[in-house]
C-alpha cells in the first residue's frame, strides 16, 4: 500500500510550484538518519534513546551541516550511559561533522531535568534549548521509546498545569503554557545570536543571522501554529472540546504528539493547506525557504558566508541574496499570521502581543532606523559616515494599525490619529514599521 503524499509535497502540487532543494535537502537528511540508524544499531535500548536535532531532523541536510545528536536517558542511571555517549561520539565523528562548541548536543541528557525543571532558576539556557528542540525539531535513529516517554510527558505538564486551558476559561482554546515557552525560547535565540557574536569576535555571525532569519523563525512559527490549531483544527491538531477537563486534556496531549512529529516545514505546509485562500502567501514562504536551502547546499556560498566579516555585509552578493529571501519569508509570514479569514489575525492580536509574549518576526538585529530630515527614512547603516539615502515612509496596512493602536497612543504624545501617532519614534518602509515601534 503507497503512502499518502507528504503536506509539503501535497502543498508543492495544489501550487505548481517546484521546490527543488527542499526535496533534495529530505532526500539527503533521510539517507544520511538511515546510514547512522545502520551505524549506531544496538547501542540504545529501552531506557535510551539516540536523538538527532537540527537540518538532520528537520529535513535540512546539506553536505556542510553538523549532526547535533544526544543520548536521551529515560531510566536508572548507569555508569555505562557515559561509555556509550562515547561510542556514539566516535562513530559519528568519524563520518560527519560534529555538532557545535556550545555543548547542548553530543553527549547525554536525562528526561528527569527536560520533564521537571520548566522555569526557574534550574532550567538553564541548555535545559530549555533541549525541551523545546525536542518538541520542536528532533527524530530518532534508534529505538523510540524512551524518546516518546520523555517527549509526551513533556506535553502532559505544558497541558494539564495550563489550567485556563483545561478548564477553558478564556475565549480561545489555545494552550498558553506551551506557547509562552516557544516564545521564550525565540527571543533566547535572538539575544544568545548576539552573545555568540561578541564571544565570537563576529566569526560566522553572517551564516548565523540568515539561519535566524529564515531556520530557527520557522520553527518559531512552527510552534505558534502547533498552538494555534488547538482552536483552528488544522494539521494533525483537532479543535479542542470547549472544557477539555483531565480526559480531554490527554487527548489534547495526543494530538499535539502527532503534529510535533512532523517537521516545521509540514506543519506550515498543514496550516496552508487548510486555507485556499492563503495559496500565494504560501507560495512566498516556500519559493524564500527553497531559495534559502539552495544557498546552504551550494558548498561556496555557504563557505563565503560562514567566513564573511560584517564590514563585508553590504557588498556581498551572497549575502544580499540571502537577506532578500529573508525579507520576502518575513512578509509572507506577516501576511499569514495577520490574515482576518483564517481566523489566525485574532489568535495573533490576543496571543501574539500581550496575551502570551510578543510576537513578532524581526529579532530586533537590524540596524537602528534614523529619521532623515526630508521626511523620509534613511536606508544607510552608518547615516553620519555615508551618503543619506532616503525613500517616503510608506504606512502599516488597517489590520496592523488596528491592532497595535493602543501601544501607539500609548508611546506617541501626538495621539490617536492614525499614522501620525508613531511617526515621530522612526519606523520602516511598509508592514516592518510596527518593528521599531515594538523595539522602541
Amino acid at each position: 500500500m503507497e503512502s499518502s503524499p507528504s503536506r509539503l509535497t501535497q502543498l508543492e502540487n495544489r501550487l505548481g510550484a517546484s521546490w527543488r532543494h527542499i526535496n533534495g535537502a529530505r532526500s539527503r537528511s533521510q539517507a544520511k538518519r538511515e546510514e547512522l540508524k545502520f551505524s549506531l544499531r544496538r547501542i540504545d535500548s529501552e531506557d535510551t534513546s539516540i536523538v538527532v536535532f537540527g537540518s538532520l531532523a528537520r529535513d535540512e541536510f546539506t553536505e556542510g551541516s553538523d549532526v547535533d545528536w544526544t543520548l536521551l536517558v529515560d531510566g536508572f542511571a548507569d555508569p555505562k550511559h557515559l561509555e556509550l555517549a562515547r561510542k556514539i561520539d566516535q562513530i559519528v565523528s568519524s563520518t560527519s561533522k560534529p555538532p557545535g562548541r556550545e555543548g547542548a548536543f553530543g553527549n547525554l541528557a536525562f528526561s528527569h531535568e527536560l520533564v521537571q525543571q520548566i522555569g526557574g532558576e534550574d532550567d538553564t539556557n541548555r535545559n530549555t534549548t533541549r525541551r523545546i528542540l525536542l518538541l520542536l525539531e528532533s527524530n530518532i535513529v534508534g529505538r523510540p521509546e524512551a524518546y516518546e516517554r520523555v517527549v509526551t510527558n513533556i506535553l502532559r505538564r505544558y497541558i494539564f498545569e495550563d489550567r485556563g486551558f483545561v478548564q477553558q476559561s478564556g475565549p480561545y482554546h489555545v494552550p498558553r503554557f506551551l506557547l509562552n515557552d516557544f516564545a521564550r525560547y525565540w527571543w533566547t535565540m535572538a539575544v544568545d545570536f548576539a552573545y555568540k557574536q561578541r564571544t565570537r569576535f563576529g566569526e560566522g555571525a553572517a551564516i548565523r543571522n540568515i539561519k535566524l532569519r529564515m531556520s530557527r523563525k520557522l520553527l518559531y512559527v512552527s510552534g505558534l501554529l502547533t498552538c494555534f490549531g488547538c482552536e483552528l483544527g488544522f494539521g494533525d491538531v483537532k479543535r479542542a472540546p470547549d472544557s477539555p477537563g483531565p480526559n480531554g486534556a490527554a487527548e489534547c496531549v495526543d494530538c499535539l504528539r502527532r503534529q510535533l512529529r512532523q517537521t516545521p516545514r509540514e506543519i506550515l505546509a498543514s496550516a496552508l493547506l487548510h486555507f485556499d485562500h492563503l495559496n500565494e502567501t504560501g507560495r512566498k514562504l516556500l519559493d524564500a525557504y527553497d531559495g534559502f536551502l539552495g544557498i546552504l547546499a551550494d558548498g561556496d556560498s555557504r563557505k563565503r558566508l560562514a567566513s564573511l566579516e560584517a564590514d563585508a555585509y553590504e557588498s556581498d552578493a551572497v549575502f544580499q541574496d540571502a537577506r532578500k529571501l529573508s525579507h520576502q519569508f518575513r512578509e509572507g509570514l506577516l501576511d499569514l499570521f495577520f490574515d482576518r479569514k483564517s481566523g489566525l489575525f485574532e489568535l495573533t492580536k490576543n496571543y501574539g502581543v500581550f496575551g502570551s509574549g510578543l510576537l513578532w518576526f524581526s529579532t530586533g538585529l537590524t540596524p537602528p532606523v534614523e529619521t532623515c530630515k526630508a521626511g523620509g527614512v534613511c536606508e544607510s547603516r552608518q547615516a553620519e559616515n555615508q551618503k543619506m539615502k532616503c525613500r517616503p515612509v510608506s504606512w502599516p496596512s488597517t489590520d496592523y494599525w488596528e491592532t497595535f493602536r493602543p501601544l501607539w497612543n500609548r508611546n506617541s504624545p501626538s495621539g490617536p490619529s492614525g499614522p501620525k501617532s508613531y511617526r515621530s519614534l522612526g519606523v520602516k518602509e511598509g508592514k516592518s514599521g510596527v518593528s521599531a515601534v515594538l523595539r522602541a
